[in-house]
């Protein structure tokens, strides 16, 4: 693994109000997301275009605002599971010395109906370091990132439309 490690703290608030039913999980910003101040904000990263096609809505978000407004408008609130780590790059593969993000206020602020691991690294932090915290299941969905080949964006689409169909 080329690079050196980087002691990351979380920079920017999740995204929910108390309309949000959904609760998606990241590990932590890329180093683009964290760039941007905001998240999914690699150009390959495919949650854009995938959260236009699993809600229905023709026209995937694109600026800080209208990504924000899209969330919102469909009940969606997205953050992660990381408050702070040390990590090379944007290599889940390499985080250690987690802090766990206290998602105590998403879930007292809004009445989340259910909660998505966005990959299984999330999944996987999640279950190490909030699942006791919350007492809440969480599903593991496969990965928006483009290093998940093996899920071209239709099997995605099918995949985490079936998951959230009962909760939009």
């Amino acid at each position: 693994m080329a690079g050196e490690y980087q002691h990351i703290r979380h920079g920017f608030e999740p995204i929910y109000d108390a309309h949000s039913r959904v609760l998606i999980l990241g590990t932590l910003p890329s180093v683009k997301s964290r760039e941007q101040q905001f998240y999914y904000g690699h150009p390959q990263n495919r949650f854009w275009r995938l959260m236009a096609g699993v809600t229905g809505e023709e026209k995937v978000p694109v600026s800080i605002p209208e990504k924000t407004q899209f969330l919102l408008k469909h009940r969606i609130a997205i953050w992660d599971v990381i408050a702070e780590c040390d990590i090379i790059g944007s290599s889940d593969s390499s985080i250690k010395h987690v802090v766990p993000a206290d998602l105590t206020r998403i879930l007292e602020e809004a009445p989340i109906e259910g909660i998505y691991a966005n990959g299984a690294k999330a999944y996987e932090l999640y279950m190490k370091y909030s699942y006791e915290k919350t007492g809440r299941e969480i599903v593991k969905l496969p990965s928006t990132s483009p290093a998940n080949a093996a899920f071209q964006m239709d099997r995605l689409v099918s995949v985490w439309g079936n998951e959230l169909s009962g909760i939009r």
